[in-house]
């Protein structure tokens, strides 16, 4: 089998491999549970002869937090506003396993802010690779542990903010008074949208604000204890949209295109109309597409189609 390229998209959490064939199609997948926090016995090196084991051997490129301080190797930030093109060519090589050669795509830092991302900017590549003719401005919302809201402006990013809304509801959902204790999530729209709501109407105080009424709600009676994760999933996620509009981050009716998992993505798309935002969910595998362009710029696919 024809191999041009092997991309790892490695996290904190998880490792994922891609290798692709001659069209820049994923040919095949794997998932593996070492992200960069938790590796096997091995290290680094043991999680990445894994991930390619039985693999031809090809270019293997790498994004995420594998090139973080805490990484294999520290892949030095480029600053924004950054042509997503750099990013091809300030790739940090690692020597691997069975004599390959890993490169690494560095990451992005936003002096404004600061602020940076790693792994992100991969997927706004991959993203903008796969649109036919991206808008001159282009605006990403990336949901996560720590969502992100990217600022593109003819193929550079000129900014983005981090607001830590998955952490933050992991944190009240299983170590806070509001949430701790109580049963296993349900799936509660009625109660997310209340949540929803009461960021909408939180006002210049903000959704922390009415964190605490998820306990009264549930005292009351209004609210399930099954249903407060999701009470505060809509408050936490609506208190971020309102944050968008009023950072100007987003515009009412302005469209957004909404990278990431699916089921997190719905819930930002269900939350959307109530603050008039037009959100757009975004196909494919981004990070994947990205690997492939950035592969392509960097001239490492050897006469093979760019993505």
């Amino acid at each position: 089998m024809n191999t041009p390229l092997v991309g790892l998209d490695w996290g904190s959490t998880r490792l994922r491999a891609y290798r692709f064939d001659e069209a820049g199609a994923v040919a095949e997948t794997r998932a593996l549970p070492w992200g960069s926090r938790q590796l096997p016995e091995g290290g680094f090196e043991e999680a990445f002869a894994r991930a390619v084991e039985g693999w031809p051997r090809a270019p293997v490129l790498a994004c995420g937090m594998v090139g973080s301080r805490g990484g294999w190797r520290e892949a030095p930030y480029l600053d924004t506003p950054c042509r997503l093109a750099a990013l091809a060519g300030a790739l940090t090589a690692v020597d691997a396993p069975d004599g390959r050669t890993l490169l690494i795509v560095p990451g992005l830092r936003d002096p404004t802010g600061p602020d940076v991302m790693r792994g992100e900017e991969t997927q706004v590549a991959g993203v903008l690779a796969q649109s036919p003719a991206p808008a001159d401005d282009v605006q990403l919302l990336m949901p996560g542990t720590h969502s992100k809201w990217v600022r593109v402006h003819r193929g550079a990013v000129t900014g983005f903010t981090t607001l830590m809304t998955g952490e933050l509801f992991a944190l009240l959902r299983g170590h806070s008074v509001l949430g701790a204790g109580l049963p296993a999530d349900g799936t509660d729209d009625e109660a997310f949208a209340l949540g929803v709501a009461a960021a909408r109407t939180s006002g210049a105080a903000g959704g922390l604000s009415r964190l605490f009424s998820a306990r009264a709600l549930m005292l009351e009676g209004a609210l399930a204890p099954a249903s407060v994760a999701d009470f505060l999933s809509g408050l936490l996620i609506g208190d971020e949209l309102r944050m968008a509009l009023a950072g100007g981050w987003a515009a009412p009716g302005a469209p957004v295109q909404v990278v990431g998992e699916d089921a997190l993505c719905a819930r930002y798309l269900l939350a959307a109309p109530a603050f008039g935002l037009a959100l757009q969910r975004t196909s494919g595998a981004a990070a994947a597409a990205g690997l492939w362009q950035v592969a392509a710029t960097a001239g490492l696919l050897h006469g093979h189609p760019h993505a």
